[in-house]
């Protein structure tokens, strides 16, 4: 396949970062996303009212598209914080709900504001907290943590999407690249400083506002995010004119490590343990133990790409030191995940519907994962037609990654 490398340099209106200031597309960043431009384009041409099934939800970026064009949006995650933030995001808000969501926020500050004790409030179990926030920005969280938790249903779910927001615009996190670093420290502990406090306070305001704003905007159709497994848990899902997704990419990427504060202030996380465990169950996850597990992973069944998939493998282990086996058992273990996902979701497809996989293919050790010939090979090994590959973006300053969208028809 050709490609046209100027045509295809870095569209970043076709990634998450187009999503910010899209209303409800906007609540939460998550790095890598893909843009809802992507979605809505493939999204034009359908009949109002058809199905959508995204098996592997993360932010809800398909089903709220969906909603908004007037479809049935349905998806799915392993995550259960996602589960929550995807429904939150595809909610119907009546303007009495909003109404006591923006009276429920000015009775959560003044609560917060007032609280000068630190000694009876809960703060999540995350490593070296300190590092994330100021002890006056921390503090402010955690009041603020504490009344919220007087509340219940949707007006709780935006004060607690508000709380993710400030709690990122107040951190010591730093989101210039593809993943999540931390700003330079002070050489010395830092003091309680109670106009970080107060800034904290101010932003959490301000994201309330703004999520209330937004989500006076009503969805046309309606969608829902389900717990489930894409290898084994789409079988509940009604039938789907089009499946448009976008799965985790083949580069050790975790979704986990972006989303641990979230999790740990919304208590979806206690423990370290708890997020390697929930890594592992997620495709192409290797937080924490899921990469010691890794080790002793053995294959259940055979897939349409062994050989090739055993030849690029090969070379991984060759090549890469004393990381070579590791991440030859990762290549191995992510396409055996997305075969079984192939034929479960093959299932809840149509006849005459269609798949939409936006993907991207991934270099180790200077040796090509071509992840989106290998998804086309399995979707034409189930019989899918007219099955094609489409380059969407360059996706950074390695000549040799690009994103995908692999498509293809169930006869």
């Amino acid at each position: 396949m050709t490609i046209d490398r100027a045509a295809q340099a870095r569209n970043e209106h076709l990634t998450f970062r187009a999503n910010m200031g899209k209303g409800r597309h906007g609540w939460l960043r998550l790095t890598p996303a893909y843009g809802v431009r992507v979605v809505r384009d493939r999204l034009a041409d359908l009949p109002q009212g058809s199905i959508i099934t995204d098996p592997f939800s993360g932010t809800g970026t398909t089903p709220l598209a969906a909603a908004e064009l007037g479809h049935i949006g349905q998806s799915v995650d392993v995550n259960p914080f996602l589960i929550w933030l995807g429904n939150a995001k595809v909610g119907h808000y009546s303007a009495e709900t909003l109404f006591s969501t923006t009276d429920a926020a000015q009775a959560v500050l003044a609560d917060a504001r007032k609280h000068n004790e630190d000694n009876d409030l809960w703060q999540p179990n995350l490593f070296k907290i300190e590092k994330w926030w100021s002890p006056g920005a921390l503090h402010a969280l955690k009041a603020l943590r504490r009344a919220i938790d007087g509340y219940d249903g949707q007006v709780k779910d935006l004060m607690e999407v508000a709380l993710c927001r400030s709690l990122i615009s107040c951190s010591n996190a730093a989101f210039n690249h593809q993943s999540m670093s931390f700003k330079d420290s002070p050489a010395e502990p830092a003091l309680f400083d109670f106009d970080d406090a107060e800034r904290t306070f101010a932003t959490f305001a301000e994201e309330v506002a703004t999520l209330v704003e937004s989500a006076r905007y009503d969805l046309v159709g309606s969608a829902t995010v389900y717990s489930g497994d894409s290898r084994t848990g789409v079988a509940a899902l009604a039938p789907a004119d089009l499946v448009l997704t976008s799965p985790p990419y083949v580069n050790r990427m975790s979704y986990i490590r972006e989303l641990r504060p979230y999790m740990y202030w919304l208590r979806f996380l206690d423990q370290a343990s708890d997020a390697g465990d929930l890594d592992w169950r997620a495709i192409g996850g290797t937080w924490g133990t899921a990469t010691s597990k890794l080790n002793t992973w053995t294959p259940e069944t055979a897939t349409p790409v062994d050989d090739p998939m055993s030849a690029v493998c090969d070379r991984i282990r060759r090549d890469g030191e004393k990381n070579g086996p590791l991440l030859a058992t990762y290549v191995h273990k992510y396409h055996h995940d997305m075969w079984l996902h192939f034929q479960a979701i093959t299932k809840q497809v149509k006849p005459g519907g269609a798949v939409s996989y936006i993907i991207g293919n991934s270099t180790f050790y200077k040796h090509e994962v071509p992840a989106h010939e290998w998804y086309a090979a399995m979707l034409r090994e189930l019989g899918y037609t007219d099955v094609k590959i489409e380059v969407i973006r360059k996706r950074n300053s390695n000549k040799a990654l690009f994103e995908y969208d692999v498509t293809g028809r169930r006869p």
